[in-house]
């Protein structure tokens, strides 16, 4: 007897239906088990949590079980309506003081000094050395130990360091710098693209190595964090890291014979002063986004949400920091981002999948809380398959704005940068009050090569579905229309997807 397609169709959704059941449940209680894994420190001992992560994932939202099958269109619809008809963004946040940082972070404070030598962007500041000048300054440095890559540029510094060192009264001092400008944002937007163009410049001088990640893991002993805790990164380890502009930037500068290490009378010695100073900066794409680890170190939350951010801990130390930010549309960002993390099995049909499985978890946060909350909450951005919050751009933008001036924020769009590199890099050197490029840098911006290119095996996978796509613009939708309003720049909704970054001259750029 014969079987129509139909009839076979038919018979097999029940069975579809029930499989998608426990594969979520499967999904949930590895989520409860990996969670109260990943909250024990090294020495077997429960880290403190909040009761508020684990309740919304009980209930996956009104549309749950329906999100795995390409057939089940309308009931994913369903789901995205759902989400939009919750957004809301809120005017501004409640700032937490300048004693509860401290209180929260002592050392931090206590190693950075509230003054900064005049005439020099970045904060640098010198501070008596205490330790041996014969032994390794970087001995118990956790980037040393820890980064084979960078070993080369570590033994240089240990080789050159004593000569750097300023003497003063018997004393030898140590010039330390925090970087005057970060690259914040966000992964896989081309940031990696922007710091190798941004290093061309003989006036910056980034960071010993890309991506240090402190402000967000490191400091916190997150590396990463699906690997659980290791040892915390004292910031005086990442002060170390730009003892390379620090030495540059003291090579810039005289101290006259009535200064001290602590108040020197600088004479700015930059060679073309009209155009600015040296500067450090630092670029790590997870600095505008992620705040995984507060529910595990700050106990008081208000609704669900980090008493403090990132951002509030770098303007209370730097609140003359710039900022640079490149964003690419959110959905081809998600995409991008699948591909590169991505294990094994990638495909489209997969990425599909990951997609509703993780809405499908984030509508079920917002029965429950707010946007914002659901958009900050620790659980539910490691339970996702796929990161959906990190294309949220507008969330974590305003919430930067909340404390520094717009004037000290500069974002750019990745398919700007694309099309013409030479256009965005002049934008970027306008804001570091850089001045124009010379012809040489000009002549590299134009040919080198784009970095952080997409893999070839990556590139056969082909394009999301169709269906994917639209689901994703529906998302992405509200989010992309505030960011356009707040930025005053309609490109910012990305409404030109034809333009898409694969017909650009960064053909597979990450």
């Amino acid at each position: 007897m014969q079987v129509s397609m139909d009839e076979v169709d038919c018979t097999s959704q029940p069975i579809m239906h029930i499989k998608r059941k426990i594969r979520l449940y499967s999904v949930l209680f590895g989520l409860a088990v990996m969670f109260v894994v990943m909250a024990m420190n090294k020495k077997g001992r429960l880290l403190p949590t909040s009761p508020y992560r684990f309740s919304s994932l009980v209930s996956p939202g009104p549309y749950a079980f329906n999100l795995s099958s390409v057939k089940d269109y309308a009931h994913i619809k369903l789901v995205v309506k759902s989400i939009t008809s919750k957004v809301e963004f809120r005017s501004s946040r409640q700032l937490p003081e300048l004693k509860a940082l401290v209180n929260s972070e002592p050392h931090m404070f206590s190693a950075i000094p509230r003054k900064f030598l005049p005439g020099v962007k970045n904060p640098c500041w010198y501070e008596e050395y205490t330790g041996n000048i014969t032994s390794d300054p970087y001995r118990t440095n956790l980037y040393a130990r820890y980064s084979s890559r960078f070993q080369t540029v570590f033994e240089h510094l240990r080789n050159t360091f004593r000569e750097h060192l300023f003497h003063r009264d018997g004393k030898p001092y140590r010039m330390r710098c925090l970087p005057y400008f970060y690259i914040i944002g966000q992964p896989k937007c081309g940031t990696t693209d922007l710091y190798d163009q941004l290093r061309l410049h003989p006036d910056v001088k980034f960071s010993t190595f890309k991506e240090p990640h402190w402000w967000t893991r490191r400091r916190f002993g997150i590396n990463p964090l699906s690997e659980g805790f290791h040892d915390r990164y004292p910031v005086e380890d990442y002060l170390d890291l730009f003892d390379q502009a620090a030495y540059k930037i003291k090579g810039k500068l005289a101290a006259n014979a009535s200064g001290s290490p602590s108040q020197p009378n600088i004479i700015i010695g930059c060679k073309r002063e009209r155009l600015g100073c040296l500067q450090g900066g630092e670029a790590s794409a997870s600095t505008m986004w992620d705040n995984h680890a507060w529910v595990y170190f700050y106990d008081h939350a208000t609704e669900g949400e980090p008493p403090f951010l990132v951002l509030d801990f770098v303007h209370a130390l730097q609140p003359n920091a710039r900022f640079i930010i490149m964003l690419r549309d959110p959905v081809e960002r998600l995409y991008s981002d699948y591909l590169y993390f991505g294990i094994a099995k990638k495909s489209a049909e997969d990425f599909h999948e990951k997609v509703s499985e993780s809405l499908q978890l984030f509508e079920g946060c917002l029965t429950a809380y707010t946007m914002r909350s659901c958009v900050y909450n620790t659980t539910i951005n490691n339970a996702m398959p796929v990161r959906l919050q990190v294309g949220l751009y507008i969330v974590y933008l305003m919430d930067w704005m909340t404390v520094f001036n717009r004037e000290q924020i500069l974002v750019l769009r990745l398919e700007d940068h694309a099309s013409n590199r030479k256009y965005t890099m002049h934008k970027v050197f306008d804001f570091l009050n850089l001045g124009p490029p010379t012809k040489e840098i000009e002549s590299e911006l134009t040919r080198s090569p784009a970095s952080n290119i997409r893999r070839t095996a990556d590139k056969n996978l082909g394009p999301m579905l169709p269906i994917t796509k639209e689901i994703l613009r529906d998302f992405y939708m509200p989010f992309n229309e505030k960011l356009a309003e707040v930025l005053q720049n309609d490109s910012f909704l990305w409404e030109n997807s034809k333009l898409s970054t694969t017909h650009l001259p960064f053909t597979s750029i990450k």
